[in-house]
């Protein structure tokens, strides 16, 4: 075991200081891990096609692995350049591995040295544990990377851990994730299942878990090649299947898929846009709304839009977690209809109030929201909300102190998975007024303004406690989240005064 565990932690350096050598040329972390992932599922391929597993994979005998390692210098860059062009043209997995994929390493001793480093290792027989920690390590790292933009479709994987958690999905069930970034829900979701812990699966379980469990949608080319890769290295799905993860824009109709669990982070920002070029040659954006026959209320709002489509992709009996913005809680027009329409179709019996500090895209004050369908009634199916307030007084940074799996250990035993009707709250006026877990009734939402949701008891401290105030970098962590939230806040308001 100790053998194993130096031979990982000697390929995780190898591949680590691979990238800061490639970062001194220019190459960033999303550049290498594209490449890594060309060069990572050629080799792999070519271990698949050999004893023991001899399997015939649809790659061209021109553009394979073995074609790749007998060239050098100026022969190898332009090899490499044209097997990405014939690859990207190639049917299912293959073909969505290597979309619209460009060589980013100019150097052809760094590429051929990256080739060596692939080369010297038997990736096939290694446990999924290991690849796969050597993969979310890099996209962890790419979206720190604010440059990159990449922060937007990573969720902390701490919080995702939770809400499994929390839904404790069932084997033989269907998952879905119609923005699904880099696959983060559909890893804690089969580590959950697989677990032996949680249950013992026969040959028709396991193999149902790993081909017929998940569908997603990611519509960022770059995006959907790393959840691919990062399934397969955690052995979901096939290098020879179909991908079951479409390139389509999930909001544009409803597929006709129905599933028993949606768990989703829908992406930033709250306009559903498209930019085109007009005939000035300016850039110009075109806001969408999606005419949808089953949504109950057309909206150009993407957050609100995602809402309403997770709700018509579940089951009858579907179940759901879905992280969304404060916007959704209080937001009037469209908002309060479908917050009035969630409450009476479905039962939305939790919302988890998240900190500030636990984005990668900063300025972001978001919510979990868990919610069971139903099928159709005459009375309202939500009787009560249970809120769980995990942001009052509550400071994390990204840096110094990001989210841990255990700190929302305690909301996990509130929200009781066992049995949801077994809760028992924290808070008490008299006797526990600071206490993070309260139940509203319906028809005390109801009665609010808007029917709003955004709701908050516990006394916030930085306001009056002046003598136990947080570190100045949490205080100032707090005032660029603010400032970032308005400024997002003052951008739509912008583009809706201009018209666009």
């Amino acid at each position: 075991m100790s053998n194993e565990i130096n031979n990982t932690s000697s390929i995780i350096s190898k591949v680590w200081s691979f990238c800061n050598t490639l970062r001194d040329d220019g190459v960033g972390y999303g550049d290498y891990l594209e490449q890594l992932t060309y060069l990572l599922f050629l080799k792999m391929a070519d271990e698949f096609s050999k004893p023991p597993h001899n399997r015939k994979l649809p790659i061209p005998k021109d553009y394979n692995w073995e074609s790749l390692i007998q060239k050098r210098g100026a022969d190898l860059e332009t090899h490499y350049t044209i097997l990405l062009r014939e690859l990207s043209q190639a049917k299912g997995v293959l073909g969505q591995i290597f979309f619209k994929s460009q060589n980013k390493i100019q150097d052809p001793a760094k590429l051929y040295k990256i080739i060596d480093m692939i080369g010297k290792e038997q990736w096939s027989t290694m446990s999924a544990d290991v690849k796969g920690a050597i993969y979310e390590g890099l996209l962890e790292k790419n979206a720190e990377d604010t440059k990159s933009g990449a922060g937007q479709y990573f969720t902390p994987r701490a919080l995702i851990k939770a809400m499994v958690a929390c839904m404790q999905p069932k084997p033989m069930k269907t998952i879905a994730d119609p923005a699904c970034g880099t696959g983060g829900f559909f890893l804690a979701a089969y580590d959950f299942i697989a677990n032996p812990k949680n249950y013992s699966l026969n040959k028709e379980q396991k193999e149902f878990l790993k081909h017929k469990t998940f569908f997603g949608n990611e519509i960022v080319a770059g995006t959907r090649r790393m959840a691919l890769m990062n399934l397969f290295l955690h052995n979901i799905g096939d290098i020879e299947g179909d991908t079951f993860i479409s390139s389509t824009d999930a909001l544009i109709a409803d597929s006709g898929l129905r599933v028993d669990y949606a768990l989703a982070n829908p992406p930033f920002g709250k306009k559903s846009s498209m930019t085109f070029t007009n005939e000035q040659g300016e850039q110009d954006t075109e806001d969408l709304t999606y005419n949808r026959q089953d949504f109950w209320v057309t909206t150009s709002n993407k957050q609100l839009n995602f809402l309403q489509h997770i709700r018509t992709m579940l089951k009858s009996d579907g179940r759901a977690a879905v992280v969304l913005p404060d916007n959704v809680l209080f937001e009037g027009g469209a908002g309060e209809t479908i917050r009035k329409k969630m409450l009476e179709t479905t039962n939305l019996h939790t919302i988890l109030r998240l900190p500030t500090g636990v984005f990668y895209k900063q300025g972001v004050k978001a919510n979990v929201l868990f919610f069971d369908n139903k099928p159709a009634a005459k009375a309202h199916w939500t009787k009560e909300v249970w809120f769980y307030d995990f942001r009052t007084n509550i400071h994390f940074t990204l840096k110094k102190n990001p989210l841990k799996f255990d700190d929302l250990k305690e909301f996990i035993d509130c929200y009781y998975p066992a049995n949801i009707n077994k809760r028992k709250e924290t808070y008490h006026p008299k006797t526990n007024p600071e206490g993070r877990w309260r139940r509203f009734t319906y028809d005390e939402i109801i009665s609010r303004d808007k029917t709003s949701l955004d709701i908050t008891w516990i006394k916030d401290k930085s306001l009056t406690d002046l003598d136990n105030l947080p570190d100045p970098d949490v205080l100032a962590n707090d005032i660029i989240e603010n400032l970032e939230a308005g400024i997002e806040s003052f951008k739509e308001i912008m583009l809706t005064i201009n018209g666009k």
